[in-house]
């Protein structure tokens, strides 16, 4: 795979720091890598270090020990060895030292949440998912088998032995806390490749910063509908792990009324009524654990739970908007970027994209939104991706218009935590103001979307748009980099 980070110097990344950090190693420089397909999601790296070699084996270092452990602990892998294990029955099994230490976590878990956390909450997933495919809610014997399966003991552990043994026939899968498991060994085996001031490792949302670093984290509105949207809290974060879990990206429709992902393996029933849960913690494991719960427990359960984790910290967002915040919260937060905004726009477009998915791990490519007025001047940068500041110009047509005015996207670089969500699917929007924050007249406009993928493919494509007060729908056609693109010209609910 080729390389393309995003280099910001060292003195920059030195500023967005606090006071009280550490001065950077000399020359260090901070590198940003963006991948899609990575254990069902996205992976964002960033790595301070001297070198682009030291950032090359950083990266190199982390993607091998997320396939490794993917190897060991994934459930849609048929030939990982949590897998292997699955298909044994009633015997003594050797196992390695990490699934031996999950499954006794998810023993510690289950324990400690009451039964909430279950690694055989995916019985209940099933009958979930399987009346939903037959457009029905799943009737109360399904849901009644489903549970009596939670109930049941589902392996033993030998710890002299260092065994497993698979004792029942429940579905199982390693959820809840396991990619925030594997986000800190890849994080640690970022850090242990040698010259490096700081690491964070970003999959899907849970993340853990370890390092000379004060990382801002912000933290995605659940109500929002597009990943440009303006955070609900933001945070600085120093040698911790962040996870965020909600219903807000995955669940199932049935007759026109959305049942969360997230199901309470106790009652079999889909929890509703947090939106977002969010947890700060010096172990990874723990904030996973934690922020999962707390979408199926009370709030009362989740203040109670997280006193057992004395250096955790939360921020818990009901269905009414109600938040819940633990004591120490306020003193994570930082105040939020200022928008500027002059006159209000009644219409708003929304733009869902998806990238082409390629085998294995894949390099995000460089994306440009923009739209333009009906005499090609840009007016308005929805969102760019991209790579280091040096291959800019391959975005060619959107660094034509803008490379006057551009020196960084630093919104490229923000480090955000949300609900997990499917590999390569964006959703953008833009409010129908230029960048100065005025709406714009009704009239002709051009959404363009420039995609290149570094000394590799490119691809333009553009939508004529008549802004005035009637909706309008598109869908683009697909190409070598995009499988899909559908715009959506609507009012502001």
């Amino acid at each position: 795979m080729k390389l393309h980070w995003s280099f910001i110097a060292a003195s920059l990344f030195i500023t967005l720091c606090n006071a009280g950090t550490p001065p950077a190693k000399p020359n260090a420089h901070l590198y940003v890598s963006h991948y899609e397909n990575v254990l069902g999601t996205s992976l964002e790296l960033k790595v301070t270090t001297v070198s682009k070699a030291s950032a090359k084996a950083a990266e190199d270092a982390a993607l091998q020990e997320i396939d490794r452990m993917s190897k060991i602990l994934s459930a849609y892998d048929n030939n990982s060895e949590f897998s292997k294990w699955r298909g044994t029955m009633q015997q003594p099994v050797k196992v390695s030292a990490e699934l031996y230490e999950v499954l006794r976590l998810f023993d510690e878990w289950r324990v400690r949440s009451g039964g909430v956390l279950d690694a055989s909450a995916e019985a209940v997933s099933q009958a979930w998912k399987k009346a939903a495919a037959e457009k029905r809610l799943p009737t109360t014997a399904e849901i009644n088998t489903a549970v009596a399966l939670v109930k049941q003991p589902h392996w033993a552990l030998d710890a002299t032995t260092h065994t497993a043994t698979h004792l029942d026939n429940a579905p199982l899968m390693l959820n809840s806390f396991v990619k925030s498991y594997i986000i800190k060994h890849a994080a640690a085996a970022a850090m242990a490749a040698g010259n490096m001031n700081a690491v964070v490792v970003n999959i899907g949302g849970d993340l853990v910063v370890l390092g000379n670093t004060n990382e801002t984290v912000q933290i995605t509105n659940p109500t929002a509908d597009a990943e440009n949207e303006a955070p609900i809290d933001q945070l600085q974060i120093a040698n911790q792990a962040v996870a965020t879990s909600g219903n807000y990206r995955r669940g199932e429709l049935i007759n026109g009324h959305w049942y969360s992902h997230i199901v309470d393996p106790r009652n079999g029933q889909p929890a509703n009524n947090i939106i977002s849960a969010t947890v700060v913690a010096a172990n990874a494991t723990d904030a996973g654990a934690l922020a999962t719960a707390f979408n199926v427990m009370t709030p009362q359960e989740s203040i109670q739970l997280a006193a057992t984790v004395p250096d955790a910290q939360y921020l818990i967002i009901t269905k009414e908007g109600r938040r819940i915040a633990s004591k120490g919260w306020n003193a994570l937060t930082t105040p939020l970027p200022k928008t500027t905004t002059t006159t209000a726009s009644e219409f708003e477009l929304l733009i869902n994209l998806e990238i082409k998915m390629q085998q294995g791990f894949a390099k995000r490519p460089y994306v440009a939104v923009w739209v333009e007025d009906e005499n090609h001047a840009a007016v308005r940068t929805v969102s760019v991706w991209h790579g280091s500041d040096k291959y800019m110009n391959e975005l060619k047509s959107w660094y034509l218009k803008y490379r006057s005015s551009y020196t960084t996207d630093n919104t490229f670089h923000s480090t955000v935590t949300s609900a997990t969500r499917s590999p390569g699917k964006y959703t953008l929007k833009w409010d129908g103001k230029d960048d100065k924050g005025n709406a714009l007249k009704p009239g002709k406009y051009t959404l363009k979307i420039e995609v290149s993928r570094e000394h590799g493919t490119y691809q333009l494509m553009r939508q004529d748009l008549q802004l005035d007060e009637k909706p309008q729908q598109f869908t683009l056609p697909g190409n070598a980099e995009i499988e899909s693109v559908s715009l959506d010209y609507r009012k502001k609910s």
